[in-house]
């Protein structure tokens, strides 16, 4: 089971890309919403967005059908990732349990049947922590059959009883009104016990809510607190939350460009692409700190790599350019070509094949077929 509170635009997004990545690409190709990181949305063709800038050309020859597709929207900050954590990861405080039991062992060395029916005879009893365990295992499938509806019972059980993991987990569910009936107040109540409770998806989360309670500064102001506190475990979500925060001068922090920067590489070194599109973006530009061309290449390449769609095409400029690295028309090809793939258009970058020689075109195509 995955499940997430909905998107909240809270947040204007970063200043708009030095003259590198400016132009009328700026209209059609924006910083992408990673849910889960990496993901790109695929293109409606059966809905063209007839106000993008300029003509494509025949995308036959570049492995796809023509069309224009919709903008990548970017909103901000952004919800926290829900997939659950691996058996090896897992720490028995998120079932509420004081120390490791054997139900819990069971689970953590992968024997999630029998975890199941050590915890399901203390859950019959009340037992918190074995509810909790019961539900997790129930919500993901692990050796019983996949049942939302039963896992949001044991959920509900144990979070009346407050760990701080059922808590969280059957907020989401109030949320979301597929197994359980939608109450968006007591979701509420829920969320910000778990988050006072320490658990840091609930403090993210908590703060959406809170936004989206409130989407002025003062609601932004309150959920700062709450942001601060997930990014200070680690949440990459929440330091790109709290990046923003202070590069706009939001929710109560100053405007302050380095401790964005710096936000910004803590999320980025945990694979949250847009992070890494903006830790690259602000090198490039000397945004934030010294200008270091070669770092934002290597984040933007990286960013690329993981399959970012947005990534791609900033890439393919930089290789265009010769900006961080040599100058490579071939490259430069290929990755447009893999964006453009993706759906992503771009008139300057269009442009930019279509002048490409068919000698050219044909090694960009082979390069493409070859890249992530």
């Amino acid at each position: 089971m995955r499940l997430r509170v909905l998107p909240v635009a809270v947040l204007a997004g970063l200043l708009v890309p030095a003259c590198w990545l400016s132009g009328a690409a700026s209209a059609t190709e924006t910083v992408p919403l990673p849910q889960p990181r990496p993901e790109t949305s695929a293109p409606d063709k059966g809905k063209p967005d007839t106000a993008t800038p300029g003509t494509a050309p025949d995308a036959s020859r570049f492995g796809g059908d023509p069309h224009i597709d919709k903008p990548i929207q970017n909103t901000l900050p952004q919800p926290a990732t829900m997939t659950p954590p691996s058996a090896d990861t897992v720490n028995p405080d998120r079932f509420g349990a004081k120390q490791p039991d054997a139900a819990y062992g069971a689970f953590q060395r992968g024997l999630y049947k029998t975890a199941y029916n050590l915890a399901m005879e203390r859950a019959k009893n009340g037992d918190p922590a074995a509810e909790t365990l019961v539900a997790e295992i129930l919500s993901r499938g692990l050796g019983v059959p996949l049942n939302p509806a039963e896992a949001a019972k044991w959920y509900g059980l144990a979070a009346e009883q407050g760990v701080p993991e059922a808590q969280f987990q059957y907020a989401l569910m109030l949320l979301d009104g597929r197994y359980v009936k939608k109450d968006e107040k007591g979701a509420f109540a829920l969320m910000q016990a778990s988050a006072e409770a320490g658990n840091r998806l609930a403090q993210f989360n908590f703060a959406q809510l809170l936004v989206q309670e409130d989407p002025g500064d003062a609601g932004l102001v309150k959920a700062a607190v709450y942001y601060e506190r997930a990014a200070a475990t680690g949440l990459a979500d929440a330091q790109y939350a709290m990046a923003q925060l202070y590069a706009n001068g939001a929710g109560g922090k100053p405007h302050d460009d380095a401790q964005a920067r710096m936000l910004l590489a803590q999320a980025a070194r945990q694979n949250y692409d847009t992070a890494q599109i903006d830790l690259a973006t602000w090198m490039i530009d000397g945004r934030g700190g010294e200008r270091d061309l070669k770092s934002g290449f290597a984040w933007m390449k990286r960013a690329a790599q993981g399959g970012n769609v947005a990534a791609q095409n900033r890439l393919a400029k930089l290789y265009m350019g010769g900006i961080g690295t040599d100058p490579d028309l071939i490259l430069a090809g290929a990755w447009y070509i893999v964006a453009r793939r993706a759906g992503l258009i771009d008139p300057q970058m269009d442009d930019f094949l279509q002048g490409l020689d068919d000698a050219q075109t044909k090694q960009a195509l082979q390069k493409a077929n070859r890249l992530p």
